[in-house]
C-alpha cells in the first residue's frame, strides 16, 4: 500500500518548479551571452567609425594651439590613422577612400586656397585636411555598411532626412544669415538617399559630416563666406545646413570610379607579373 502510494503520488511540485526555474533563469544568461557577442561584433563594425569621431575632436581642438610646424605633425598623425585604419581594408574600399582623398584635396585648393568660399584658421589648407577627407568616408562607409545600418536602414534614412530637413528650413526661414547654399545641398543629399547605390553611406556621411562642420565652425578651424564669391548671390550659413550633400558628390565619385581603379590595378599586376 505504501509503495503504491509513493509510485502513485506526482512528483514533488516544488521540484518541478525548480526544474522550470533553472531552466528559465539559464535562458537569460544564454541570451546575455549572445548579445554581449552581437555587441562586440557591432563596435568591430563601427571600429573604423569610432577612431574618425574620436581623431576629428582632438585634431581640430589642437589644431587651435599650433601654428604651420605643428599643423604638418597633425598631418603625418592623420596620414598614419588612415592607412592605419585601411590595412584592414578590402583593395575596393582602399581604391574608394583614395578617390575620395584625391578629389576632395583638389576641391580644398580650389574652394578654399583659391576662391575663398570657406577660409581655414591660417588661411591655407592645413596639412591633415585631405587624409581627414579620407577618414570621414571611411567613418560613413563604415557606418553604411554595418549590421545595425542593413537591419534599420529605413529608420536611419528617414531620420536623416528629417533632420536634414529641418535643418535646412531653418537656415532659410530662421537663420541670422540666410542659407540657400544649405538648401541646395540638402536636395542634393535627398538624391543621393533615393537614387544613390548605398544610401545608408550618405545617412552615415550626414551624420559624421555635419558633426565635423559645427564643431569646425564652431572651433573657428574654418569659417564660410556670407555669399559665394563667384556670382555673389548665393547666401551661405557657416556651416551650410546640408554640407553632407555637397560631400555626397565625393562619396559618389568614390562609389563609381573605385571599381574601374581596382580593375586597371589588376591590370598591371598581371602585366607585371608575366
Amino acid at each position: 500500500m505504501c509503495k503504491r502510494r509513493r509510485s502513485a503520488a506526482s512528483p514533488p511540485p516544488v521540484r518541478r518548479q525548480a526544474v522550470g526555474s533553472a531552466v528559465v533563469t539559464a535562458l537569460p544568461a544564454t541570451g546575455s551571452r549572445s548579445d554581449a557577442r552581437g555587441l562586440g561584433s557591432g563596435l568591430v563594425e563601427l571600429s573604423a567609425a569610432l577612431a574618425v569621431v574620436g581623431w576629428i575632436p582632438a585634431v581640430l581642438g589642437m589644431d587651435r594651439l599650433v601654428g604651420l610646424p605643428g599643423q604638418r605633425v597633425l598631418g603625418l598623425l592623420t596620414w598614419a590613422l588612415l592607412l592605419g585604419l585601411l590595412r584592414r581594408e578590402s583593395p575596393h574600399t582602399r581604391a574608394q577612400v583614395a578617390v575620395v582623398v584625391v578629389f576632395a584635396t583638389l576641391v580644398e585648393y580650389c574652394f578654399a586656397g583659391w576662391l575663398g568660399v570657406y577660409v581655414y584658421r591660417l588661411h591655407n589648407v592645413p596639412a591633415f585636411v585631405p587624409p581627414g577627407h579620407g577618414l570621414v568616408y571611411l567613418a560613413a562607409l563604415s557606418i553604411g555598411r554595418s549590421a545595425l545600418a542593413r537591419v534599420h536602414r529605413r529608420p536611419l534614412v528617414t531620420a536623416t532626412v528629417a533632420a536634414g530637413g529641418a535643418w535646412a528650413i531653418w537656415g532659410l526661414a530662421l537663420s541670422p544669415r540666410p542659407d540657400v547654399l544649405g538648401a541646395f545641398w540638402f536636395g542634393c543629399l535627398l538624391a543621393f538617399l533615393a537614387w544613390g547605390r548605398q544610401p545608408a553611406v550618405y545617412a552615415g556621411a550626414f551624420l559624421v559630416v555635419s558633426a565635423l562642420e559645427l564643431l569646425g565652425t564652431g572651433l573657428g578651424t574654418w569659417r564660410w563666406a556670407l555669399v559665394d564669391p563667384i556670382t555673389g548671390w548665393v547666401s551661405m550659413g557657416n556651416p551650410p545646413s546640408g554640407a553632407a550633400g555637397g560631400y555626397g558628390w565625393f562619396d559618389a565619385a568614390a562609389i563609381a570610379l573605385a571599381p574601374g581603379l581596382v580593375r586597371a590595378a589588376g591590370v598591371v599586376r598581371s602585366r607585371a607579373q608575366s
